[in-house]
This record gives C-alpha cells, structure tokens and sequence, in this order.
C-alpha cells in the first residue's frame, strides 16, 4: 500500500515495526514528490513519532485483531483477561498496559487488541465508572480556595479532582482520554 492512502487509524508494518496512523498530512510543492507526513504510535512501545515519506514509498497494511474482554483480576505481574463469549483467559504483562491500570475494574469490559498471535495491548472505553474510596468532606461555603473541587481516591488508587458533593461510596464516571471526573454515575 502506498503511505498516500493511509489513512487515520490504519495499521502497516515499516523497518519490522508496527504503526497505527494518529494523523497524516500530504505535503505537494512545485517540482517535487508529494511527501506524508505521518504522526505515528509504535504499537509495540507505544512511543509516537511522526515518519516522513515520498509518495512513491510503499508499506504493508496490517489488520489488527480487536476482540472484546472483561478484565479479571491482577496476577502479580501480569493481568488477567476473559472472553465473555467462549471463557478464554489471557495473561498481559503490568508493564504494557501501564496507562491503563488505573482505569480498570474487575469486571471492566475492555477490547484487546493482537496481531498474529501477538498481544499489542488494550483500548479502554471513553468513560468508566470507579467507586470513591477515600475523600475529605466538602464543607458548605469552601468553593474560594480551592475552586469547588476536591481530591479523591479511587478504588484503583487513582486520584483526581472531584466536586465538594461527591462522597464516599460514590461512584464516579472518568474520562479515560483526559483522566478527569466526567460525572456521578
């Protein structure tokens, strides 16, 4: 496949690594190739680089298995994972899903992303919902030092900033893009 039909989203393998394409700009100056810009995330170590390539550059797509899973438990060094469907479990090393953990539940539904027999990681939902396990009481009347927010502990040892009226006990709904409180849930 030519890198002037990639698209946002696609994967291709280039010099044994593996892309998935964030953002591709096409560059056409008078007397020269087109050349793409492409801003790319290594899926393997998840860095993101941006590739320059003329327009004549070929790369080979990839299809990316995607399949959905309910994350499990913690196994130490590894989390577990089961397909709802068949009870199939897989095992994923802590150290590639380390943007992740703290957005994972057990019983969290997630999709799991392989290639080959390759396991390349996880994608999160764009909201998930985690139980308060520690906050300090919002006093009536504090919101002009601290601007109406609050720290709070999360059942997955996250903390971020929550209004005065949430509690204890309270479930919450986090934007896993940002990290940030989206709601009560």
């Amino acid at each position: 496949m030519n890198v002037t039909e990639l698209r946002p989203g696609n994967y291709f393998e280039d010099e044994d690594a593996l892309y998935q394409v964030i953002d591709i700009l096409l560059n056409k100056t008078a007397m020269r190739k087109m050349v793409a810009k492409i801003k790319v995330r290594n899926v393997r170590t998840g860095a993101i680089t941006e590739l320059a390539r003329n327009s004549g550059y070929d790369v080979e797509q990839v299809s990316v298995t995607k399949q959905n899973m309910q994350y499990l438990y913690d196994a130490g060094e590894t989390l577990v994972f089961m397909n709802p469907d068949t009870y199939e479990q897989i095992e994923i090393g802590k150290v590639a899903l380390e943007r992740e953990i703290p957005y994972l539940a057990p019983n969290g539904n997630v999709i799991v992303q392989s290639y080959e027999d390759e396991v390349l990681g996880i994608e999160l939902p764009a909201k998930v919902t985690l139980e308060v396990v520690d906050t300090e009481p919002g006093v009536r009347g504090d919101t002009v030092t601290n601007g109406g927010s609050k720290d709070a502990r999360l059942e997955t040892g996250l903390t971020i900033k929550v209004p005065l009226f949430v509690n204890i006990g309270d479930k919450v709904l986090i934007d896993t893009a940002s990290g940030k409180y989206d709601k009560r849930a």
